[in-house]
């Protein structure tokens, strides 16, 4: 593979990959390849890294489940980093997150995190994926569209109620139990958020 001679790996043989979810655009995580596993994430197209501290090649989800389908790979320009976009399965952190990165150093002064639409759209597709007893999405994915269809329905409602009670506090409200129970359809028809950002972005060409 020609592609091999521009990346430039350190005095350990390894070069940072960064992984992105190629849906969302989410950042997820970040780790090191040296050569043989980027052969290996190209030929299998699943992540294989190496593990510093293990000394040792580990391919992603191979023990959580939380697998990386990789749809896309690239290097930069200097060919010392590797960008990685995947489908993924899951979760990417082990501590449970969607993203390593929910550590915050800087935030929006409105408290609002900027991928929290994407956040909530990998639990709810890992709940479709992997059923948490007596959790609330997954009652409603057992019950099936007719229920969930009905939920966004009165969600709707209670939208229009508040703003024709001119409560403001209504209606942030309500729009989020709305907006939620739309994720949920759009993970049993198996939409992505980026189908509906895709959608949006060709009307303002």
């Amino acid at each position: 593979m020609d592609f091999i001679k521009n990346i430039k790996f350190d005095e350990k043989g390894l070069v940072p990959a960064v992984v992105q979810d190629a849906e969302t655009g989410a950042v997820l995580m970040m780790a090191y390849m040296n050569e043989e596993s980027l052969l290996k994430t190209v030929e299998t197209k699943e992540t294989w890294f190496f593990s510093r501290s293990r000394n040792e090649f580990w391919n992603k989800g191979a023990t959580s489940g939380n697998t990386q389908a990789v749809v896309e790979m690239s290097y930069d320009c200097d060919g010392d980093t590797i960008l990685v976009k995947v489908i993924q399965k899951g979760v990417a952190c082990h501590t449970g997150e969607y993203s390593c990165f929910f550590n915050k150093i800087v935030e929006s002064e409105s408290g609002a995190s900027y991928d929290v639409l994407d956040r909530l759209y990998a639990l709810v597709k890992d709940r479709k994926e992997n059923p948490v007893e007596e959790s609330y999405t997954n009652y409603l994915f057992d019950k099936g569209v007719d229920k969930i269809l009905k939920k966004v329905g009165e969600e709707s409602a209670e939208v229009i109620i508040g703003a024709k009670n001119d409560s403001a506090e209504e209606v942030i409200y309500e729009s989020s139990d709305l907006v939620y129970h739309m994720v949920v359809l759009l993970v049993q028809m198996g939409i992505s958020i980026s189908d509906i950002k895709k959608e949006l972005s060709s009307r303002y060409k």
